[in-house]
């Protein structure tokens, strides 16, 4: 695909509308400007991470508490969202029981409640969004899940928050923009390179093309650039955290090496896993070292088979179906302690897995920041705030209104129980984070979020083990539950 030419005829076309605010807040700025910033009209473009997305889906308790949500309150200033009823749309997890530890997969669906609003959603983050569906997704199968992979994947949220069967107004960016908005944010490319890690880098796509992300978050900057240059719109951009730096895959590796159960000593190969294809052939190891500083990486994917290694098992292949075992597989060896019966590759990050995604990260946080320079958008630096909590996690972690955080999984309270996606509380974090950008480019006085005030929001299941007519939650979880 010739991006450069796509990202000109997009720019060449794109045209920019006004309409009128129809909806109705009262939160606590006076006349939405703070120092040069007017939020009179503010819109949010991005992916999950806008759209207040946790737990494996988009439901309203949660949508309400999004980072650009939040803004919106602290500026006065009225923000429409395309909110789903709970429990979202389908697949929400939530606790079943504590210990021992399990995760229940909601089956219900809720529906979309405002599907009918007669204007663009402010809040335009869509789950599943690239950097490419920002300037050219405009339905289910025009996003790069569909057009740009090998297997199309149609992504319904384009439809549901886009809605152009009826509004006919186009993709994100055209939408934000035919609002006139007076301020807006942006912050997309983290799924440009989370699907080939999430996938334990057996995705068909490897991280989008450090060339390509440069035409297409080019292409984003300079329209929004554009816009700017006739409405003097204010403009906040955030940058891409590590891999490294979220449970997904800091969790199960950790669990694995510190299992007093595993006789690491006694081990020849240490952790066994594959590392190319479904063969036991090209398998790699990793000490308890390895997997206790990260060297090699188990996604959160992978927990539901952790505690069968040592054991002579071919679990993993009859839950995946599989007709017959892969050549060179052994299932009467120890699972994911031997080269003929590895630790599945789809579920590990290697060494050389992880150098390809953090490499990624690396360029584009760098031509994010270059773009913000040169265009004089605000930049919020995500990546360093989340090293920094990463950093804290096995000292007095970071205490934020009196309430202390870690990136650990379920305890830590910064993420949901995908291991993606910030908590409420969470998000009212990086709320504050693009405040504080926001006040320094552009002398802006806007109050910080009392991230005390924020609800919990990882939710038991009815079925949560009970004692005494109390839930059973252990010391470190009872902050960031929602009952």
């Amino acid at each position: 695909m010739k991006i450069k030419l796509i990202v000109s005829i997009f720019l060449s076309t794109l045209i920019f509308i006004s309409c009128d605010d129809y909806s109705d807040l009262t939160p606590p700025v006076k006349d939405q400007m703070s120092g040069s910033a007017n939020f009179s009209r503010y819109v949010a473009l991005g992916n999950s991470l806008t759209a207040g997305y946790q737990s494996g889906t988009l439901y309203q308790s949660a949508q309400v508490y999004s980072y650009a949500n939040l803004i919106a309150k602290q500026v006065s200033t009225s923000f429409e969202m395309p909110l789903i009823s709970d429990p979202g749309l389908g697949g929400r997890m939530e606790i079943q029981s504590i210990d021992p530890f399990e995760i229940y997969t909601n089956p219900s669906s809720g529906v979309p409640i405002n599907i009918n609003y007669i204007a663009p959603y402010n809040n335009l983050g869509v789950p599943g969004a690239l950097t490419y569906d920002i300037l050219f997704a405009k339905s289910s199968i025009t996003c790069a899940s569909y057009v740009l992979s090998s297997t199309p994947t149609p992504n319904p949220y384009f439809d549901v928050i886009l809605r152009n069967s009826f509004l006919n107004l186009g993709t994100p960016l055209e939408q934000g923009l035919a609002q006139a908005p007076t301020f807006i944010t942006l912050w997309i490319g983290n799924n440009d390179v989370l699907g080939y890690a999430t996938s334990g880098g057996t995705s068909p796509a490897a991280p989008t093309p450090t060339a390509n992300f440069q035409q297409l978050y080019g292409g984003i900057a300079q329209g929004l650039s554009q816009y700017v240059a006739q409405s003097h719109a204010g403009v906040v951009v955030a940058n891409i955290p590590n891999v490294s730096a979220i449970p997904f895959f800091t969790t199960v590796g950790l669990q694995i090496a510190m299992n007093s159960g595993i006789p690491w000593s006694a081990l020849p190969l240490g952790f066994v896993y594959q590392k190319a294809g479904e063969s036991g052939m090209g398998s790699g190891s990793a000490s308890q070292q390895d997997l206790l500083t990260g060297k090699t990486l188990v996604t959160l994917l992978g927990i539901t088979y952790a505690p069968l290694l040592g054991q002579p098992t071919g679990k993993f292949y009859r839950d995946k179906h599989f007709p017959a075992l892969p050549a060179g597989i052994d299932t009467t060896k120890p699972f994911g302690f031997h080269p003929q019966n590895p630790f599945p590759n789809a579920y590990v990050l290697d060494p050389d897995e992880i150098t390809i995604a953090n490499n990624a990260v690396t360029a584009f946080n760098s031509i994010i920041a270059g773009l913000a320079t040169n265009f004089g958008f605000g930049l919020v630096d995500i990546n360093s705030r989340f090293n920094q909590f990463r950093a804290a996690d096995f000292g007095s972690g970071t205490v934020i209104d009196g309430i202390t955080f870690r990136t650990f999984y379920v305890q830590g309270g910064l993420f949901s129980l995908d291991g993606v996606h910030p908590t409420n509380q969470g998000q009212a974090i990086l709320a504050n984070e693009f405040i504080k950008a926001i006040n320094t480019k552009f002398g802006a006085s806007i109050p910080f979020i009392d991230v005390s005030s924020i609800p919990g929001s990882l939710i038991l299941h009815k079925m949560v083990q009970y004692k005494n007519g109390y839930p059973i939650i252990p010391p470190g979880v009872f902050d960031h539950l929602l009952f």
